[in-house]
């Protein structure tokens, strides 16, 4: 699970495991699916919201 992780210039990363990555790759796969162009790619992902969970 994704994990927020706090610095001290205020900006924060997020730290992703091996199944993170691939649940992005898979949704990302599935959304861009018979997308022949870079334009068409983007198009999709503009319409697309993908939500990372935090750990707890």
């Amino acid at each position: 699970m994704a994990k927020i992780i706090e610095n001290t210039s205020g900006r924060r990363n997020i730290r992703l495991n091996t199944d993170d990555i691939l649940n992005i790759v898979r949704e990302y796969q599935n959304i861009t699916i018979n997308s022949f162009s870079y334009n068409e790619i983007r198009e999709k992902l503009d319409k697309f919201e993908l939500f990372l969970p935090e750990e707890l």
